[in-house]
């Protein structure tokens, strides 16, 4: 039994260099280091600070209207006594306000025909308003459709009252036909509405994503460029262990990580008053198997990683796919098949959905335990690929170099027994 937990020490003990020596070369390379800290806390205020101002207000708009009537002045006071828009220019054409457009003078188009006002007195008619949005952002586009067909359902509640009581309907009654199904809108998980209180959280996840797969593969490309093997054990010109070698390298980027993770995911969205309705040890419990997976996966992809470039190649060629594909930004019932498929293995796609589930939306870990399971299988697949990727690796190595040893030692022995044969003759 004392040989038993002998032999266990000395594996622990290793395993104990390993992690040592991996948190040296972490602290004594200042590329790892910016990006492992400065770039991992600094990319998400600077996020923030694009997205501050979630609501454009007084968004200038192009005003045509050829109806000139009592009706289309009523809707347009309406539309520019919302807080989104603002009618900056009365144009006599179409002409006129495109020309407004291209220059970016106005985001936006109301036109507003000549029949609008005699459309709304025919009980049988129908008005039409056209809209035209610049679409080179997307939150003027929002701001001016929003406003836009707000204002247009309220003066359609009007008309229809207008036009029951013409049949000889009471108001009263006129009103409840209108209300028959009403409505209100809640926003449940972003208050404001707004593009940042929406993505800044995914993007969250995305930098820690990165952060660490890019300095993983940098550290990787380092030690090939020094000539040193990833399996190899520290100070050792022979013998490989993988599971202590993934171990150990293993628990020194999960330490800094976590911490990270508690400090992006658990209180920055307090401070950028992001949502965060969510429990926050439900939160760093979650991030436990999303550390883990992006670890291992970035050390398998690091097997391949010749040289301390190819990281950042990787880290631009995949952070835009990995959020399109996620099903964050773009829905994910629009993806190709193809895609979603790849999705799956990235451990981002789950840990963005399970942490946006958790923490603005108010999901418990129970919730969200597919995306909990799913990051926990990435794990282990990712750990059993690395170690049997270090296994094979060092074996070749290691029999490359008894190979290698075994003719050096053959002719050493043949110059040794020509030199005898000379001096006996």
């Amino acid at each position: 039994m004392w040989r038993y937990l002998y032999l266990h020490w000395l594996q622990l003990k290793e395993s104990g260099s390993i992690f040592a020596n991996e948190l040296y070369r972490i602290f004594h390379d200042g590329g790892v280091m910016i990006i492992f800290f400065l770039a991992t806390l600094a990319y998400p205020f600077l996020y923030k600070a694009m997205y501050w101002n979630e609501q454009i207000s007084d968004i200038p708009l192009a005003v045509v209207d050829l109806s000139n009537s009592q009706e289309s002045r009523e809707f347009l006071h309406q539309l520019n006594a919302t807080p989104d828009v603002l009618l900056a220019y009365t144009c006599s054409s179409m002409d006129e306000a495109e020309k407004l457009l291209r220059d970016q003078k106005v985001h936006g188009i109301i036109y507003l025909p000549r029949d609008y006002a005699r459309q709304l007195a025919d009980p049988l008619g129908q008005a039409h308003i056209s809209l035209y949005c610049d679409m080179s952002s997307f939150l003027y586009m929002k701001g001016i459709y929003l406003s836009c067909n707000m204002v247009m359902l309220e003066s359609m509640r009007n008309v229809q009252i207008d036009r029951y009581e013409d049949m000889g309907y009471s108001a009263e009654f006129s009103w409840e036909l209108v209300q028959a199904s009403p409505y209100t809108s809640t926003t449940l998980f972003s208050p404001t509405g707004g593009y940042g209180s929406f993505l800044v959280p995914a993007v969250l996840v995305m930098v820690l994503h990165q952060t660490l797969f890019f300095g993983i593969c940098m550290l990787a490309g380092t030690m090939r460029e020094e000539k040193k093997e990833l399996y190899r054990l520290p100070g050792r010109k022979r013998g490989y262990s993988a599971f202590r070698t993934i171990f150990g390298r293993g628990a020194a980027y999960f330490i800094i990580y976590y911490a990270l993770a508690a400090i992006l995911l658990g209180f920055l969205p307090r401070l950028f008053d992001l949502p965060h309705v969510g429990d926050i040890v439900d939160i760093l419990v979650f991030n436990v198997p999303f550390i883990l997976s992006v670890i291992f996966m970035s050390m398998c992809v690091g097997f391949f990683i010749r040289n301390r470039e190819a990281g950042f190649v990787l880290l631009i060629s995949t952070s835009l796919i990995f959020l399109f594909i996620a099903g964050i930004s773009w829905p994910k019932e629009m993806i190709p098949t193809g895609w979603r498929i790849v999705s799956y293995f990235i451990p981002y796609t789950w840990a963005a959905n399970g942490f946006i589930h958790i923490n603005s939306m108010g999901a418990t870990l129970w919730q969200s335990r597919t995306e909990y399971m799913a990051l926990w299988i990435l794990t282990v697949s990712y750990f059993v690929l690395a170690v049997t990727m270090f296994l094979i690796a060092g074996y070749r190595q290691d029999h490359k170099e008894s190979h290698r040893d075994e003719v050096l030692e053959a002719d050493l022995l043949s110059e040794s027994f020509g030199t005898v044969y000379q001096t006996e003759g």
